[in-house]
């Protein structure tokens, strides 16, 4: 049953937008405020500055996405999104060797940012109960600490504020957003902000797929090492449509890659391993290298306020954000869109409830809060909450744990359960994940990738060292 009202949503991108779809079916109307104006075809925007690189849509939030809109991931892979079988699909060199490339067991969806975003913006603000005000900025909140009635806004084309009126205010304006304020101005306390930050940076060229790559060319990666003291250093080829791949490379605090074309390039054959210098020397590549510095680890704590006013709820990387590397951004925020409309559904808008849901918005990103930040504890030079001995000795078990599931097909499922963000591992596979603990596997593969000929053939022949062989 909905509940008769208005809300309004502040920030127009995945999250909002998702968000918005969730509260129109609670509320009689919903108002997106967008700062920016949204591009009539997928294009990047300006409001959306990581949209260039790499970004992967993992089984949990593909799941979650399609209950949300029903058939809207059959409609991006008609628009040439990938779906990658995890991890056959997959060539991919760990600190424990190339993983092997078992049968599909879960799935990502690969695609261009700006294409999964349009796609869902259309389906989304396609609904007659949701309206958008575009080229309008969000000033601060109306209202007391015990309740939020509206939100001041102002049109960027008159310069005049104005108040919108609203039975819930949803924050989306990502990692920008202005919240802690607005509460305090309201006489709420501080809100409590943990960070760690590796000094990530990265670098995205996109590259043009060479002649004769099989269709179903893989997803390639060569993963940073946490633990070793060194800085962590990484590249990632993502396939897209248009025949396309999104080549990301990455490294934490002193090994930042260059976005200059001879940087790019060198910085992607001193990775661990040449192959993805060995691919992107056999693709061609369309416009330049950009880069994107702002990812760090950051989660505020809404959740651990012992005061929380009606009407007012924050989603998305407003709530908390992690190291894009680990691919659960798009993923999380479909997970919190599914945890605020399972809390309208249960609690709808009475007293108190905007505290309940607010805490589970929390709880939906617990868990990549988790896994991004317990790595990035261990790179050198971290800032905000550094490593500990006991999260060594995790890496170690971890590590071990990884080189077992290489063996062992049950165990590898359990691990990329936790990973793509879907669901537990069976109570039936706990054994063997306490055998695989205690005993290790077998030594690390560090050989030759695992593709098949068609893959093979595809990588450029580099130049023989100096002096060597052709």
């Amino acid at each position: 049953m909905g509940v008769n009202g208005r809300a309004v949503v502040l920030g127009g991108g995945l999250a909002g937008v998702l968000a918005a779809s969730v509260l129109a079916r609670h509320l009689d109307s919903v108002v997106v405020v967008e700062r920016d104006r949204y591009p009539d075809g997928p294009v990047v925007r300006k409001g959306v500055p990581q949209a260039q690189h790499g970004h992967l849509l993992l089984t949990g939030g593909v799941r979650r996405l399609d209950a949300l809109l029903p058939g809207v991931v059959d409609e991006l892979l008609g628009h040439g999104a990938r779906r990658l079988g995890l991890p056959r699909d997959v060539v991919s060199l760990t600190a424990q060797g190339w993983m092997p490339r078992f049968r599909e067991m879960r799935f990502a969806l690969s695609c261009s940012r700006a294409l999964l975003d349009w796609v869902v913006r259309k389906r989304v603000l396609g609904d007659g109960r949701i309206r958008v005000e575009e080229d309008t900025t969000a000033l601060r909140l109306c209202g007391d600490g015990a309740r939020v009635t509206g939100v001041l806004v102002r049109d960027r084309a008159s310069g005049q504020p104005r108040l919108l009126e609203a039975d819930l205010v949803v924050d989306a304006t990502g990692r920008g957003s202005k919240a802690p304020e607005w509460l305090r101005l309201l006489g709420l306390p501080e809100v409590r902000e943990e960070l760690v930050d590796p000094g990530l940076a990265y670098a995205t060229r996109l590259y043009r797929v060479p002649p004769g790559a099989p269709a179903d060319f893989p997803n390639v990666s060569i993963q940073a090492e946490p633990g070793t003291g060194r800085p962590g250093r990484a590249g990632v080829i993502f396939p897209i449509e248009g025949d396309q791949w999104l080549v990301t490379l990455s490294g934490t605090r002193g090994a930042e890659p260059p976005v200059d074309d001879a940087g790019f390039e060198q910085f992607a054959r001193a990775l661990p391993h040449r192959v993805v210098s060995e691919l992107i020397a056999a693709a061609e590549p369309l416009g330049r290298a950009r880069g994107y510095r702002n990812n760090a680890n950051r989660r505020r704590r809404f959740d651990q306020l012992r005061r929380w006013p009606d009407g007012f709820l924050v989603i998305g990387d407003a709530v908390a954000t992690t190291n894009p590397t680990y691919g659960h951004g798009m993923s999380v925020a479909a997970g919190e869109a599914v945890a605020l409309h399972r809390g309208l559904h249960r609690h709808r808008l009475r007293p108190g409830s905007c505290r309940r849901i607010q805490r589970g918005i929390a709880a939906a990103a617990q868990a990549s809060w988790m896994m991004a930040t317990s790595q990035d504890r261990l790179y050198p030079d971290v800032v905000g909450r550094g490593p500990s001995r006991a999260l060594f000795v995790q890496k170690r078990l971890t590590d071990r744990l990884q080189r077992f599931a290489a063996q062992d097909p049950a165990v590898f499922d359990a691990l990329l359960q936790g990973h793509t963000l879907s669901g537990m591992p069976s109570p039936l596979v706990i054994p063997r994940i306490v055998r695989g603990l205690l005993r290790g596997g077998a030594r690390p593969n560090n050989g030759d990738p695992p593709f098949t000929p068609a893959e093979r053939a595809v990588l450029a022949p580099q130049d023989p060292p100096e002096g060597g062989k052709a």
